[in-house]
């Protein structure tokens, strides 16, 4: 009879840690560590090993990132913004200052790149959060 409850005490221990296991986890945290370039799940360890490539597991938590399929998402919504950004911009400059079209292509070739450059590693690490915090693809056998 002791068996039998010993028994029961741990499939119940391992149905509560399946539950535990498929607890909801925070999208806005997952989203913002991943903003930071930083693993969704413990928030410490880099997710980038270099500007694009991600990880294969975090140095410190030993969570599993590379089941992300971010593809072309973060290019996209590169693009929307640095264009949403930079056409009132534009558009601005020269009606206010009356730039010459040279040093008016030259700065905001400039801009654009540039504001490109710093979004591109960091969007692409808010949709690898988010795909970890909803169970995305394989981030679902972790």
């Amino acid at each position: 009879m002791a068996q039998a409850s010993d028994e029961m005490f741990d499939e119940g221990i391992q149905k509560a840690e399946s539950v535990s296991d498929e607890a909801e986890r925070d999208v806005r945290g997952s989203m913002l560590r991943g903003w930071r370039r930083k693993c969704p799940n413990c928030g410490k360890g880099p997710m980038m090993s270099s500007y694009l490539r991600v990880r294969g597991t975090c140095p410190v938590c030993d969570e599993r990132l590379d089941a992300h399929r971010a593809d072309d998402g973060p290019a996209y919504l590169t693009i929307l913004i640095v264009g949403h950004i930079m056409a009132p911009a534009i558009i601005w400059a020269f009606t206010t200052f009356r730039p010459e079209p040279m040093v008016l292509a030259s700065v905001f070739t400039v801009g654009c790149v540039a504001l490109s450059l710093y979004l591109l590693p960091r969007l692409k690490g808010a949709i690898v959060g988010l795909q970890w915090a909803k169970r995305m693809h394989g981030f679902r056998e972790s």
